[in-house]
């Protein structure tokens, strides 16, 4: 776990729960000495860019989390540097939660899966959704998905996290179960 990602997430009432239940020593020694997880690393960026899918928490203005999946075809989600990711927002039941949050608090937490592999990465950042920049929704925009296109939705790194697979279950699409079949 990097440090960036622990002074975010290890809040005073987190690390009186980690003293009370004897985990707080280890956390406290990642938070002051951990990886630098402000920016990604080749490892990230690739299982980022292998991903056909990410869950993605927002926060609504009233305090309210709001978890929305985002799918497309692997690579979907772009690494555009170490600090920053992004992908096209295409037209979708047309609810806008998710932008909606952003428009008033930019923080969100990105996981990503590989259930496979029992891998997951968890992401925390700041996004903002770019409506006025064609050359970078054509960037970002999945081939055969232009039509559907609205904006652009750039996440930049605030930290990261690896996560323990222990009680991931694998689970597998068509195309990964036919290759293991063959």
């Amino acid at each position: 776990m990097g440090r960036h990602f622990a002074e975010i997430a290890f809040t005073p009432t987190v690390r009186a729960e980690q003293q009370q239940l004897g985990s707080h020593l280890h956390y406290a020694q990642v938070a002051e000495r951990g990886a630098d997880d402000s920016a990604l690393t080749a490892r990230e960026a690739g299982f980022i860019q292998a991903r056909d899918s990410v869950y993605m928490a927002t926060v609504s203005e009233t305090g309210w989390p709001y978890m929305q999946h985002r799918g497309g075809p692997p690579g979907f989600m772009r690494v555009l540097d170490p600090r920053m990711v992004g992908f096209a927002d295409l037209i979708g039941n047309r609810q806008h939660i998710s932008v909606g949050n952003l428009a008033r608090d930019d923080r969100v937490s990105l996981f990503f899966m590989d259930y496979g592999n029992r891998r997951r990465l968890k992401l925390l950042g700041h996004a903002r959704v770019v409506r006025d920049n064609p050359a970078l929704l054509a960037r970002l925009t999945p081939p055969g998905t232009e039509r559907l296109a609205e904006s652009a939705v750039l996440i930049e790194v605030a930290g990261y996290d690896w996560n323990c697979p222990q009680h991931i279950t694998p689970r597998f699409t068509a195309e990964e179960w036919t290759a293991m079949q063959a």
